[in-house]
């Protein structure tokens, strides 16, 4: 699930790169964002050569539309974003209308949808706007008229909701699984790889092993609400994922025609209407489903008088259960009035949160009640052994997801005074507070979801051993992602003339020691082995370094793509064992000129690795000296303060004074005069003119006129490279490592995936003379591949395209058990540089199943009959089409088709 942004945060439409997401639509309707038109965006719109018709006065209008103060918000969070997108040349005037609309604090109940005309007169009487000064054009009334604002907003708030209960469901399912005694047995499901199961379902009980794993609560209950949470749970997941594919699409698909639509059946709505209507189908069964567990929970609650009044209590309070079904079956027979029938999904879905929530606070309560139930993980000090053991035989415990997720609970419940599971009557509270907690607008949210992920994926249906944090398994999938990249990077790396190099993971403490500033503590020291303190590998400049010094060596082009290790916080695109790939040029050359190559190069790679837009962020450490300098700081202190500047791309300027002043003993107003520096960004030679035009403070330094003068010379050549357009001149560009001299850069990914900087790199002159006190001048870029890896993997998630994880041509279907015969086809294939796999079953369909999943385009299929006759039939997968050969010509056959030599 994609978060909704939390409360003050801004969404940004028409930036390049990123799109529009329902959790940000989600987001803006609620009032927790803001929303806002690029500046960029906004300067193409006024800019534009083509002009708009004439405005129009007057168009017809069209059955009036109000919606719902939220659902009104949605749209025009759409709207903007359609017209910001739109391929028409329409005006400012509109969007900036609308963008001022969604500041104001009410009103937006009495905006009209049913018409352009009417959505532009209600908008103007919100704003004391003139409606027939800003008339409205041919274009516009495409935009408006063709875009389906409402339904895709509607989705989009159905889409970030659905999504958020999808994991929350199976962790309340699973809990009340514990409540009352389920058989676990239940959950075990063939996995989907072997075609015996709809992934799915085979996904939901994976998920529910995870959750009950460890479990001694299980019992013999096998009621049919339990036992059909795979099938129930699996088809609200398949629901929500379509209904987020095609809302996905649509938020972000321009408006490609100007015929205006008048009444009738759409196909987009429809499609909408369909897929709506699934999820609702999806809803219904859950909702059921929920309820029906939530009875057999209460029924499992400890002591007949306790039970009753439990169950009391549920059956006056829970009662939109009752009126689900009739809710729809009326909204199929709305099927064809679009935004109605979406808004009663979406209140549809709200029914099954209250209901789901009611589940969570019995299944809770049931739990808390049951003194059977080991609560507490630690026993108390004070008990002897002998009470120890017999405390434990006296307790059954609860699952080691369950028990987490029984916590994480708990631990929301304590936010609210009075909700404490003791007292009957709280349940109602605790509910109602519950289904508060699963929407989306609860800031905690994501963090509950976050932590049933983690539950899940730490704790899978057998335990398995777990992975250290920071650290990370691939799949096939991955694996076929990772060999696209290494293969264009290393194609890039040897266009430009490099050679590999290849160093030890670990080196001498002493070696790495020194050389990185302050992120010197992210070093991990290994034991003490014969008398060396070794350290793991923190980058591979410094081995690069020492390797040079060592063999004496003057100059060197080289590339390297190996593991290095960091005692790092993990976070999203951020791990403690990752892969970098670097490119770095020693040597004495001409002036910039392997400074010019190097930046090319990073361009190159993130071109060719197609992940979308990107900047390099460039400064040079001379300049940042000479700045510093100007602004009165000794020495001493540069490069403490430099590590302070360098956190300005994660935290305010304000964060970053206080840190000055109170951390590093500047004062307040050194502190002011860098920041009137540091925020100068902007294209480089605009900044690099402004910088060195006269009366600049700048060229009354000679570190920063030298600094300038290089960066004159990399500019042009950049520019005449034609990728200056890449690259940002940032005066906050700090780079903290101690060992660059000269240029510095980072390049910072601009999609949605937010992953930080991909790559950077810079001038490190000094370093090689550390080693061995000769200089070697050098400069490189380190590429942060973990990073650019899980940006292409949401890009292919984003897509919906299948990974191939094999690039096999052929397989060899023997229906039969006929080993032997496998061996020799298959071989001669093998030994004419044919990519093929076999299998041996009798049932074809097996065969062609499994070329279907794994995307193989060819079978060789060999039966009894075919064996007889001496021939073999040729299936193309793509086409279904089968062809007849003679035994002793499939092989060249098959390289024919393949082109094989």
């Amino acid at each position: 699930m994609a978060t909704p942004p939390r409360e003050g945060s801004a969404v940004v439409v028409g930036e390049k790169g990123c799109s529009l997401s329902s959790a940000a639509v989600y987001s803006v309707s609620r009032g927790l964002s803001k929303l806002f038109i690029d500046p960029v965006a906004l300067k193409k719109l006024c800019q534009r050569k083509n002009q708009p018709s004439k405005p129009v006065s007057n168009t017809a209008v069209v059955q009036g539309c109000i919606l719902t103060v939220e659902e009104s918000r949605a749209t025009l969070a759409v709207l903007l974003n359609k017209f910001v997108i739109s391929e028409f040349p329409v005006r400012p005037v509109i969007p900036l209308l609308i963008q001022k609309t969604l500041v104001l604090a009410a009103g937006f109940e009495t905006i009209d949808f049913g018409s352009s005309q009417a959505f532009l007169a209600s908008l103007c009487r919100l704003n004391e706007e003139r409606c027939h000064e800003i008339g409205v054009t041919e274009e516009e009334i495409a935009v408006l008229e063709n875009s389906y604002a409402s339904s895709i907003a509607v989705c989009a708030l159905l889409d970030c909701c659905a999504s958020a209960l999808v994991r929350v469901s199976d962790a309340v399912a699973a809990l009340s699984s514990e409540a009352a005694r389920v058989d676990v047995s239940l959950f075990d499901l063939p996995v989907s790889d072997i075609g015996l199961t709809i992934k799915d379902e085979s996904d939901v009980a994976a998920s529910m092993k995870a959750f009950l794993y460890g479990s001694k609560l299980a019992g013999k209950l096998d009621s049919e609400p339990f036992a059909e949470i795979p099938e129930v749970h699996g088809t609200l997941r398949e629901a929500v994922r379509v209904l987020h594919g095609r809302t996905r699409v649509e938020l972000n698909t321009s408006v490609k025609s100007k015929k205006v639509v008048g009444s009738g059946i759409h196909g987009k709505e429809s499609a909408f209407a369909a897929s709506a209507l699934r999820l609702a189908i999806a809803i219904q069964y859950m909702s059921e489903a929920s309820y029906g567990r939530a009875e057999l929970v209460v029924a499992s609650v400890v002591g007949e008088e306790l039970r009753s009044k439990v169950g009391e209590v549920f059956q006056k309070e829970c009662h939109c259960i009752a009126a689900l079904k009739n809710d729809v079956d009326s909204i199929k027979r709305a099927s064809f009035n679009y935004v109605p029938l979406l808004h009663q999904v979406y209140d549809l879905l709200v029914k099954f949160r209250e209901i789901l929530a009611w589940e969570a606070a019995l299944a809770l309560f049931a739990i808390e009640v049951d003194e059977s139930v080991e609560k507490a993980a630690v026993v108390p000090l004070e008990s002897s052994k002998s009470e120890k053991k017999s405390e434990k035989k006296k307790k059954t415990t609860l699952g080691k997801g369950t028990s987490i997720v029984r916590q994480l609970l708990k631990e929301r419940l304590s936010l609210e005074a009075d909700a404490s599971l003791e007292n009957v009557m709280n349940l109602v509270r605790v509910a109602h507070y519950l289904a508060g907690a699963f929407d989306p607008k609860d800031s905690e949210l994501d963090t509950l979801i976050g932590n049933l992920k983690e539950i899940v994926e730490s704790n899978g249906g057998r335990r398995l051993p777990k992975i250290l944090k920071g650290s990370r398994d691939f799949g096939k999938e991955q694996m076929a992602i990772r060999e696209r990249a290494f293969s264009v990077i290393v194609g890039v790396f040897k266009k430009h003339g490099a050679v590999a190099l290849d160093t030890p993971a670990f080196e001498l403490r002493e070696t790495l020691m020194g050389k990185y500033g302050e992120d010197s503590k992210l070093i991990y020291d290994l034991a003490d082995q014969g008398g060396e303190l070794c350290s793991l590998r923190y980058d591979l400049t410094v081995p690069f370094a020492r390797y040079l010094a060592m063999n004496n060596i003057n100059a060197l082009k080289r590339y390297q793509i190996a593991k290095v290790y960091r005692r790092d916080n993990p976070s999203k695109g951020r791990y403690r064992e990752f892969y970098q790939c670097d490119f770095d040029i020693a040597g004495q050359y001409e002036l910039m000129e392997p400074d010019f190559e190097v930046v090319r190069v990073l361009t190159e790679l993130l071109n060719e690795l197609s992940i979308g837009d990107y900047e390099i962020k460039l400064n040079h450490r001379k300049l940042l000296d000479g700045m510093l300098e100007i602004c009165g700081i000794p020495s001493e202190k540069f490069r403490t303060v430099c590590s302070s500047i360098d956190k300005l791309d994660k935290q305010t300027f304000e964060y970053v004074k206080k840190e000055l002043v109170e951390d590093k003993g500047l004062t307040s107003e050194i502190a002011e005069r860098i920041g009137d520096f540091v925020k100068k960004r902007g294209p480089p030679l605009e900044i690099l003119s402004e910088l060195t035009s006269e009366g600049s403070q700048f060229l009354g330094n000679s570190e920063a006129v030298v600094a300038l003068d290089e960066l004159k010379i990399l500019f042009t050549a950049l520019d005449k490279s034609k990728c200056l357009n890449r690259v940002v001149f940032d005066l906050s560009l700090a780079r903290g490592l101690d060992y660059y001299t000269g240029v510095i850069f980072e390049a910072v990914f601009k999609g949605t995936t937010q992953v930080g900087s991909i790559a950077a790199g810079g001038r490190y002159d000094n370093l090689v003379g550390m080693f061995s006190g000769k200089a070697v001048p050098a400069v490189g870029v380190s590429l942060g591949i973990e990073r650019v890896f899980t940006i292409m993997e949401q890009l292919e998630k984003d897509r919906n395209q299948v990974i191939r994880a094999t690039e096999t041509q052929v397989l060899v279907a023997i229906l039969g058990k006929g080993l032997a015969l496998a061996a020799e086809l298959v071989s001669e294939l093998w030994d004419a540089k044919i990519k093929a796999e076999f299998g041996l079953t009798k049932r074809v369909m097996n065969h062609i199943t499994r070329a279907k999943q794994t995307g193989i385009p060819w079978m060789v299929i060999v039966g009894e009959s075919e064996l007889q006759d001496g021939v073999v039939k040729l299936k193309s997968i793509e086409t279904y089409k089968e062809e007849v050969f003679q035994r002793d010509k499939i092989v060249e056959e098959l390289q024919r088709r393949l082109g094989i030599n």
